[in-house]
C-alpha cells in the first residue's frame, strides 16, 4: 500500500475493506503512518527501500507517485515483491485501487 502522510486508518481500512491479506507492504518511509501500524495489527508487515521497488515491473507506474518518492510504484511493488518474499509467485492479484489519500494492491 501507498499512504499519504497523515493518512487517517478509516481512509485505509475503507480502500482495504473487501481484500483479504495476510501481510502489509509499503515504502520504508511509511513505516511510522499510524495508519498503516493499524492495519497491519496481527500480521506481518513488510517495507522497501526506493530502489527495491523501482526495479519491479508493474502494470501501472506513477509519474505523480515518481516525482514524489522516488519510484513509479508503491503499492504494486511492494504488494509483488510482498509475495515474493513469503513464498508467493509474486503476481498481482488485484490492481492498484485509489482510495483517499491511499493506493493499494493485491499480489500473491
Amino acid at each position: 500500500m501507498g499512504v499519504e502522510p497523515g493518512t487517517p486508518v478509516e481512509y485505509l481500512l475503507e480502500a482495504v475493506g473487501g481484500l483479504e491479506y495476510d501481510a502489509v507492504a509499503t515504502i520504508d518511509r511509511r513505516l511510522g503512518e499510524p495508519s498503516v501500524a493499524a492495519v497491519a495489527e496481527g500480521r506481518k508487515l513488510l517495507a522497501y527501500g526506493t530502489a527495491d521497488l523501482d526495479a519491479v515491473d508493474v502494470p501501472n507506474p506513477s509519474a505523480v507517485v515518481r516525482r514524489l518518492t522516488g519510484t513509479g510504484s508503491v503499492a504494486e511493488a511492494a504488494a509483488i515483491l510482498a509475495a515474493r518474499e513469503l513464498g508467493g509467485a509474486g503476481e498481482l492479484v488485484v490492481e492498484k485501487q485509489r482510495g483517499r489519500m491511499v493506493t493499494v494492491a493485491l499480489a500473491r
